[in-house]
């Protein structure tokens, strides 16, 4: 692409470093900011700088927040007691979308992959350890993406977990091995959070 402007060739190269953001795409999305009111476009600017710089990470399960303690643990009407463990924020998103489940979360960063040299200490679990041991838990579920990594982490933690007497379960195989959970449809999300298995079916089904 050749272009008069190197104000809009700019434009167009930090667009086309977001993820699934082509050069093409990138340049429609500079142009329809063109078209725009200044007003419109400084708002846009200033929502994003906002959000990178003032967003925080809930204290308590590591979910995004706008304060120290996320609206979803601070919402009483959600049962404290069960536990959802997930990778990421966009597991969480995906599962909320499911309307299927009022419990509260906690986010472990990832999952654990020697290859990546990503361990347990690069993860969230010393956190989730705590809360099992210092909340009143009842239930702590498994909604991690079925892969092997998925798979080793959750058998690492439910070992840290074994001696404290929570009920430990993981979500139903109505999700292919190998599927990524945040793509998983709702309907078949939601199923498998409603057919949750104990954590030993689990393992020694494998």
């Amino acid at each position: 692409m050749v272009f008069s402007s190197q104000l809009m060739e700019s434009a167009v190269n930090e667009f086309a470093k977001l993820p699934g953001i082509g050069r093409k795409t990138a340049l429609r999305l500079v142009l329809h900011l063109l078209k725009q009111e200044k007003e419109n476009v400084e708002h846009f600017g200033e929502v994003i700088s906002r959000m990178r710089n003032e967003i925080r990470f809930c204290q308590r399960c590591h979910n995004v927040s706008d304060a120290d303690i996320c609206s979803i643990c601070s919402n009483t009407s959600r049962k404290q007691e069960l536990i959802c463990v997930v990778e990421t924020l966009r597991e969480v998103i995906a599962i909320e979308a499911t309307q299927q489940y009022n419990g509260v979360y906690h986010v472990l960063g990832g999952v654990i992959s020697p290859l990546d040299g990503i361990g347990p200490d690069q993860l969230h679990i010393e956190s989730l350890l705590n809360r099992a041991a210092k909340e009143k838990t009842d239930e702590i579920i498994f909604a991690l993406s079925p892969t092997i990594q998925g798979d080793t982490t959750i058998y690492y933690i439910q070992k840290k977990l074994q001696a404290t007497g929570i009920r430990i379960t993981t979500i139903a195989r109505g999700i292919a091995f190998g599927g990524e959970l945040e793509y998983t449809d709702e309907m078949t999300l939601a199923r498998s959070l409603q057919n949750r298995l104990p954590i030993e079916n689990y393992v020694t089904g494998r």
